[in-house]
């Protein structure tokens, strides 16, 4: 089964929960977590997530929007770019 690869980033002040509250939101979603890289960067909360949502009913918009709700309710920047999108901006 090919797969639909999204990349997420998040970016905003540290709090308890924000891994919690996204991947909550994305197994609701049925969208599997491939990959997922965080850090803190002194008071700095930045995460990035590698994931396939082929199993979703959901839009992609849809999925934007309950990301972004999950973002404007801790205060971060949530970024969600299709895999294609990502490869384009960033060839070398």
């Amino acid at each position: 089964m090919e797969k639909e690869l999204l990349f997420i980033t998040v970016i905003g002040a540290d709090k308890k929960g924000i891994v919690a509250r996204i991947s909550n939101l994305l197994y609701q979603c049925n969208i599997n977590i491939e990959d997922i890289n965080q850090r803190i960067m002194g008071t700095y909360f930045v995460m990035t997530m590698l994931v396939d949502m082929k199993g979703s009913s959901l839009s992609l918009e849809k999925v934007r929007e309950e990301l972004e709700k999950i973002g404007t309710e801790l205060g971060l920047k949530v970024q969600i770019q299709h895999e294609n999108i990502f490869k384009m901006m960033h060839r070398i």
